[in-house]
């Protein structure tokens, strides 16, 4: 599917969606619960191709999975399947916390993909998987495993992959014996385990923060909550703050909480307090807030470390784009193992738009508009990654032509609404 944009100004109010991340990993948890726990969406939340996906391979579990607007129920299952095979389609994180749980549950598990996951990195989990007692027919999907995992130590670098340390998170309270996690380097985007180690205490699983790393009690059992909401998703919904601050009216995103562990939440404070967009938030009645953004009477740049915030990258560096100065990231390493690589793909987009930007070691640099004269429009290949086409979207707010997205069907990965909910906002979207 491609897309032609015009400029445009979003108003009104749109409500987040589901946090895809939370909801991925309430539904690993689930899967592994003591009795049926129905996971409660807001109703408009779509089903995301990766979350279709997880729902999918908890299936291949044994889990009963029955989704409804709004809404997933699951019914774990007691017999562990035998020679299940998984399909992680195009979903990385589905693939990374199913190898650790498969590993610990099932016996002989066969895993496959599409897309460009065979490309993306796995072999530092599978290293650890080995050394506890699984064999691995080969380091790049499809693969299959043998023997059952062991509890113990797990020694991996935290700078790699923030998603294989969840994998094991899910996987290791349910093992015999008790089992610690151990960082050989720094952890990086930190807030992405701070949402497994939220979504584990919501089914009664214990664990403990080390110096470096994690200490998971072994023999415990994930406690059906009954029912469980899912978090707003902040990721996803700083792309519309960041079309608020681009335009010529306020605009409201509303379903979120400010205690959320998702660090995306940070661009509250990076639009507020650093780049000159000012953010109010009022309490709903259903424990939520809503947030309302007045657009930037001039962007000022800043420099940003995206360590902890990988996922809005591409739309703060849109909004670089349009501010005045030059803007500095650092922290960009994993970003180019998503959907695409996203450095090339960022600056590709930029360029093609009539920006400038430049990589600077494993960081980038955006010229802001007072040395470009901001975006004018172009064509932008969404590279398959569903956030460089959020980001060209809501670079077209501002630009002075239309802008052209080839291959935008990819924003089904995260956020199938998304077109719908910028066009009812005002955007201006024509299906080509």
């Amino acid at each position: 599917m491609n897309v032609r944009l015009s400029p445009a100004s979003l108003s009104g109010t749109v409500h987040a969606i589901a946090s895809k991340s939370d909801v991925h990993r309430l539904l690993f948890c689930a899967a592994q619960a003591d009795g049926p726990v129905t996971i409660e969406m807001n109703s408009t939340s779509p089903l995301s191709d990766d979350i279709l996906t997880t729902a999918f391979v908890i299936k291949a579990l044994g889990a009963d999975v029955r989704k409804e607007d709004g809404r997933f129920t699951v019914t774990p299952s007691d017999v562990s399947p035998k020679a299940p095979i998984f399909d992680c389609r195009e979903s990385g994180s589905t693939l990374r916390f199913l190898l650790p749980v498969a590993a610990a549950r099932c016996d002989e598990p066969s895993f496959t993909g599409s897309g460009r996951l065979p490309e993306r990195p796995v072999e530092d989990l599978l290293n650890v998987l080995k050394a506890r007692g699984i064999s691995v027919s080969s380091d790049k999907l499809p693969f299959s495993f043998n023997g059952r995992l062991q509890s113990g130590a797990f020694e991996l670098p935290g700078n790699v992959s923030s998603q294989y340390i969840t994998g094991l998170l899910l996987a290791l309270p349910a093992l015999s014996g008790d089992s610690e996690i151990r960082l050989t380097s720094p952890l990086q985007s930190a807030s992405y385990v701070n949402i497994t180690l939220h979504a584990l205490s919501r089914f009664g699983i214990r664990t403990s923060i080390l110096p470096r790393g994690y200490l998971i009690p072994g023999g415990q059992t994930f406690h059906s909550p009954g029912t469980i909401v899912a978090d707003g998703d902040w990721s996803n919904a700083g792309y519309f703050f960041a079309a608020g601050a681009l335009g010529g009216t306020p605009l409201s995103i509303a379903g979120l909480t400010p205690d959320s562990p998702q660090g995306d939440k940070s661009i509250v404070g990076i639009l507020n307090n650093r780049m000159g967009a000012p953010i109010t938030k009022v309490p709903d009645a259903d424990g939520t807030y809503t947030y309302t953004v007045t657009p930037a009477e001039e962007l000022r740049a800043c420099d940003l470390d995206v360590t902890n915030i990988p996922d809005a990258f591409p739309v703060l560096a849109v909004l670089a784009a349009f501010a005045k100065g030059r803007t500095s990231f650092i922290g960009c390493e994993r970003l180019r193992f998503k959907e695409s690589d996203r450095i090339a793909s960022i600056i590709a987009m930029l360029e093609a738009l009539g920006g400038r930007a430049e990589e600077d070691g494993d960081g980038v640099i955006v010229y802001g508009a007072d040395e470009t004269g901001g975006l004018t429009g172009g064509t932008v290949d969404a590279c398959g990654d569903h956030r460089i086409v959020m980001a060209a979207a809501v670079a077209a707010l501002r630009c002075t032509g239309d802008v052209t997205i080839t291959g935008a069907e990819a924003v089904r990965k995260s956020y199938p609404s998304f077109f719908d909910e910028y066009n009812s906002l005002g955007g201006i979207v024509h299906v080509i």
